[in-house]
């Protein structure tokens, strides 16, 4: 198994890196004195600028204006994201695009790419169902009637649905089939309320009531949502793998300073002993969720299909996470709590990324049934 990064992808995690180095955990108000949303809308000064070094565009072919790179240059920007804890809809608004370029038709890629690759047009996905627990393609009907499709049906949690032109939402059909309906924001039929995550940003749920679409503005190609699912689930395991990495390293630093009986608590095995716990966590993390942007970036057959190694990764990110941010909270004590050090805010954005990616053990039934499904040769 080779891990070694293209040039091109090295390249896009470095100007990743570039554009991320000024921005401030704590540009907006803490989500702990904020009992509404911490900001009205996503960072758009950030937006610009990743926009301006052509990280809106990475997984859009050239014609569009994009890069033409893959799900594995992706998540090396999300990862170095997710360590300043940016506020811009770059997993969504990438995710749906590279949707719309593999499976949308070419009047729909030609009438949204080439604006979301500027960051012109921003894109969204209601991929959490209308309660967060239940598969997000079962909570909106779609069914045909002449010649357009009819929505209804709520959906949930919706990322950055207030500032989103379009989002792509997953409804399934009487045949059983689904399709991705793109609903532009202000839709007649479509009324968006106001949500709150944990971290303090706003979110949408999105009703639709009888919503009507014509059959240009719906993705009826056979897998689209899968692989949309797919990679918005692995790109939120590399925000968590980011933030991980983050808050580990706050932890060390704050152990390798503050002293206890005259020594840096670093020193104690207690100590070291969790922090090499959550060390090996963040390693786990990151071997699994390489493998399932391998595995979506490349095609490849492997002994199970790429849900199972999307599924391997959600398992390890949704517990790693957890694991990484409470150690930190513990080993830096009553300080990790205080509203003017930024832990708390890893926290409450690792709580979000926790329940978005959904409980380990449903990843762990899932995994089986593809184990069983799939027996090994």
């Amino acid at each position: 198994m080779d891990f070694t990064f293209s040039e091109e992808q090295q390249a896009a995690a470095e100007a990743a890196k570039g554009v991320f180095a000024p921005v401030a955990p704590d540009a907006v108000p803490s989500p702990a004195l904020t009992p509404g949303a911490v900001a009205e809308t996503y960072d758009r000064e950030l937006w610009a600028r990743l926009a301006g070094a052509d990280l809106l565009s990475l997984l859009l072919d050239e014609r569009h204006g994009g890069a033409g790179l893959d799900a594995v240059a992706l998540c090396l920007v999300l990862r170095e994201s997710a360590r300043v804890l940016a506020r811009v809809p770059l997993l969504e608004s990438s995710a749906a695009a590279a949707a719309v370029q593999a499976y949308g038709t070419a009047e729909m890629a030609s009438a949204l790419l080439p604006g979301a690759a500027r960051g012109e047009t921003v894109l969204t996905v209601a991929a959490h169902g209308r309660t967060g627990h239940d598969p997000a393609e079962q909570a909106v009907t779609a069914r045909r009637d002449g010649g357009t499709w009819v929505l209804d049906g709520v959906q949930t949690a919706v990322p950055w649905a207030h500032d989103a032109d379009v989002t792509l939402v997953p409804a399934h059909t009487g045949t059983g089939r689904t399709v991705l309906a793109v609903v532009p924001r202000g839709h007649e039929g479509v009324v968006l309320a106001e949500q709150f995550s944990t971290s303090g940003e706003r979110l949408g749920e999105l009703r639709l009531e009888s919503a009507r679409l014509a059959a240009g503005e719906v993705i009826d190609a056979e897998g689209a949502w899968e692989w949309l699912r797919d990679l918005l689930a692995t790109g939120t395991c590399a925000l968590a793998l980011g933030l991980g990495e983050r808050v580990l390293r706050m932890t060390a630093d704050y152990a390798g300073e503050r002293e206890q009986f005259g020594h840096p608590i670093a020193t104690f095995q207690a100590v070291a002993v969790q922090a090499a716990d959550r060390y090996i966590d963040l390693r786990a993390m990151e071997a699994t969720l390489w493998q399932a942007a391998w595995r979506i970036a490349s095609g490849a057959p492997g002994a199970l299909p790429v849900t199972g190694d999307v599924a391997v990764a959600k398992i390890w990110a949704a517990e790693g996470v957890r694991r990484v941010v409470q150690t930190a909270q513990h080993l830096h004590g009553g300080f990790g709590a205080d509203v003017d050090y930024p832990l708390h805010r890893y926290h409450a954005w690792a709580k979000y990324l926790e329940l978005s990616l959904g409980p380990a053990a449903a990843h762990e039934e899932a995994l089986g049934d593809l184990l069983a499904a799939h027996p090994p040769a």
